[in-house]
């Protein structure tokens, strides 16, 4: 008896201190910080198209150390910069996260919406609090994010910070709950924020505000990296200005650029059209980082970072993709993304953090600069057709003013003149397919809300429908031919995007850090799968209107 006692005190003491090791191991194994990377307008091939150019310490080392998914799509349209944003982060499109461009039509109403505009807040760090460059803030999305999910699972311990120029870069991802999120507002060189998350800006962001950096950044000009002779995934420097918007005053566009006599009468604001634009973001994540003790959380929980380098896109619109400053910005960028990994190998320890580096959408090449080489593409002004449309449902409905615009490659109607004309929609929306279909350079013009009939590839319908919100879209949908594109800028110099075709498409999906093999997979995977990736990573509730999966970062 004494022996079966003496056992079953052992077994309890055993099973006692096998439940506190349990519980010791019962804390969720995370990273102590996410860093998601959205470079703004990148191309997937720009990973390769520019290897040889690039250090070891930037995208080689994302490449080389990481897991790449070589074929993630976006699929959605138009593929613009809010709901690219607003999709990375919340693994949804349009049609259920509410950001249907980045200024889209209220349709109830047609009033003209901004992604995150927000009347009832004020800007902080600003001279005047209701200038409306700070009245800004996430209300427009309808959805939560991955960012969100992780303040929600750590009861809102984990800090959330967003940065970039633009304010969509910033708050979109950022979220609902987040900490803060911080732009820059090019008129005055400062960032700032919105009352949505504080009253006043930190210290320390009112001392690098204090220390003028984008104009220091700007006296040192734009130098390039390499001999110019070795930029030869461009065009020759000698044909600098064939395919480049310049600036008001400097139309003829030189490199080395002298930025600091420009800065005398653009002002500041030209920082976001060179890769100062970029510097200056790493600046302010680096300081975040160090300031907001990100991956070092008092509570041990996981804190997130979601930066968007914006002055990629901007400078593609101004200078196109074929152009030896877009060349320079990359390699510049590299330098950058080596910056910001190694800082994080210092602040939170190599291992201890979880990096993604994706796009929000990529970017059609200049249609000239195709043509001059023999390959096809084209510029199509679709807005002249808005009046041309107008004046040929005059003819049929005695009305010209039925369709408002063809905002985000959609045909917007006014309603209130349809209903005074008593106009029947089925009817109007019939008359401008038809005319909209013999417009040379539209591939299909479809009726939103009869894309499931309409016969069009599989591939371009499940996009129309992704992309389509009841509320804020158009009737109809305008498809160019491949490859072509609409611009408002200029008539054959820049840049744009917002298509179906994987030019504007295709981008880069890469993991590096926290419990991630090194490899890469061809298998399609779409933008959608990224925030429900991350939230599978992390062991959180993916967000609330994601549509994707989480991808298998694992060689098969």
């Amino acid at each position: 008896m004494k022996i079966r006692k003496i056992t079953l005190i052992l077994l309890t003491i055993m099973t006692v201190y096998s439940s506190l090791g349990a519980q010791n191991k019962s804390q969720v194994e995370r990273p102590k910080l996410v860093v998601g990377i959205i470079v703004d307008q990148m191309r997937w091939d720009y990973l390769y198209r520019l290897y040889d150019r690039y250090g070891n310490a930037g995208f080689r080392r994302l490449l080389n150390e990481g897991f790449s998914f070589e074929n993630c799509m976006l699929n959605y349209i138009p593929s613009f910069t809010a709901i690219g944003h607003s999709t990375v982060y919340s693994g949804s499109v349009p049609a259920i996260h509410g950001i249907a461009g980045n200024d889209f039509i209220e349709q109830s109403t047609g009033r003209s919406i901004y992604c995150t505009e927000d009347p009832k807040v004020k800007g902080v760090g600003l001279d005047d609090p209701e200038n409306k460059v700070g009245k800004m803030s996430p209300q427009n999305l309808k959805v939560s994010t991955v960012t969100d999910q992780l303040k929600y699972a750590t009861n809102f311990r984990s800090k959330v910070i967003g940065v970039s120029l633009k304010d969509r870069g910033s708050i979109l991802p950022a979220g609902h709950a987040a900490d803060a999120a911080y732009w820059f507002d090019a008129k005055s060189g400062k960032w700032i924020t919105s009352t949505y998350y504080m009253n006043e800006l930190p210290k320390w962001l009112k001392d690098y505000n204090a220390k003028n950096m984008p104009e220091k950044y700007l006296n040192q000009d734009w130098n390039p990296t390499y001999p110019i002779s070795t930029y030869i995934q461009s065009p020759d420097i000698k044909l600098l200005g064939s395919y480049e918007i310049g600036f008001k005053g400097y139309d003829n566009l030189t490199f080395p650029m002298k930025t600091s006599q420009m800065m005398k009468s653009l002002g500041v604001k030209l920082i976001q059209y060179t890769p100062y634009g970029n510097t200056i973001t790493t600046d302010i994540a680096k300081l975040a980082i160090e300031n907001e003790k990100l991956g070092n959380n008092k509570t041990g929980e996981t804190d997130f970072l979601a930066i968007s380098y914006s002055s990629p896109d901007k400078m593609a619109h101004q200078f196109s993709i074929n152009s030896i400053l877009t060349e320079d910005l990359y390699i510049k960028l590299d330098q950058e993304i080596a910056d910001l990994l190694g800082y994080l190998d210092t602040k939170v320890g190599k291992g201890n953090y979880l990096v993604f580096l994706t796009a929000d959408h990529a970017a059609t090449p200049n249609a000239k600069f195709m043509n001059e080489n023999k390959m096809s593409g084209a510029l199509h002004r679709l807005t002249p057709y808005e009046k041309k449309l107008n004046d040929y449902l005059k003819n049929k409905f005695g009305r010209d003013d039925l369709v408002r615009n063809f905002n985000n490659y959609q045909v917007n109607f006014n309603y209130t003149s349809i209903k005074e004309a008593n106009i029947n929609l089925e009817d109007l929306k019939l008359e401008c397919i038809n005319y909209l279909q013999d417009v040379k350079g539209v591939l299909y013009a479809v009726d939103m809300k009869k894309v499931a009939v309409a016969t069009i590839p599989q591939y371009i319908k499940e996009k129309i429908i992704n992309g389509y919100n009841r509320d804020y879209s158009g009737e109809i949908q305008i498809i160019l031919d491949a490859g072509t594109y609409d611009l408002e800028y200029h008539p054959s110099k820049g840049g744009t995007h917002g298509t179906w075709g994987p030019d504007d498409a295709h981008i880069p999906f890469v993991l590096m850090g926290w419990k991630i093999p090194h490899g890469s997979t061809s298998d399609e995977v779409y933008m959608t799968d990224i925030a429900p990736t991350i939230s599978s990573l992390l062991k959180i509730q993916m967000p609330s209107g994601s549509i994707g999966k989480p991808v298998d970062y694992k060689m098969k």
